[in-house]
């Protein structure tokens, strides 16, 4: 009579039971999406915003930023990436173009893209870009070196005590 009091487990618990795992990846899928935006948005974990038009800005002659660039590239890429330039004065409200240069080292085509941040955090927000390299991949010949361009402004509400912008890229090498 033991043996006839067996719990019955149900069809529904068998798949919910083996939809979990599956709802759990689509979840954590879904989370890189969302969460570019949201770091887009909010300029969190430094990320730049972009700007479709060169707009007009209140322009204050008597206030400048130094601009920073620095370049870095993930292990493996054999690709020389570098600022033209390693920093420049700004005056908020203007747009600027800097250069950054790669140069294949290989006999193969590599292809890339550059994922920038900006330092400090509370810069981000005001840091826009209207051109740059790091919105499309990169496909870099053999042996070929480009001069690659990034217009960008930075907005006369960043913080008066902010003195000082760092924008860094990093290139990470993709599959085509």
């Amino acid at each position: 009579m033991a043996a006839d009091m067996k719990p019955k487990i149900s069809k529904w618990f068998w798949l919910k039971l083996v939809s979990a795992p599956f709802l759990m990846f689509a979840f954590a899928f879904a989370l890189v999406p969302i969460y570019d935006v949201l770091c887009e948005i909010t300029g969190f974990n430094g990320t730049t915003g972009r700007v479709e038009i060169e707009q007009e800005y209140i322009i204050d002659e008597n206030r400048q930023v130094e601009v920073g660039f620095l370049a870095s590239t993930a292990a493996g890429f054999p690709v020389q990436f570098g600022p033209k330039v390693s920093s420049m004065m700004v005056v908020p409200g203007k747009f600027y173009t800097a250069s950054y240069i790669a140069k294949n080292n290989t006999a193969e085509t590599v292809i890339g893209q550059a994922v920038p941040s900006v330092a400090p955090t509370d810069a981000a927000l005001h840091f826009k870009k209207i051109e740059c390299f790091c919105f499309e991949k990169q496909v870099f010949k053999p042996y070929e070196e480009v001069e690659m361009a990034l217009r960008f402004v930075v907005e006369p509400e960043l913080d008066k005590r902010i003195k000082d912008v760092s924008l860094s890229y990093n290139f990470f090498r993709i599959e085509s």
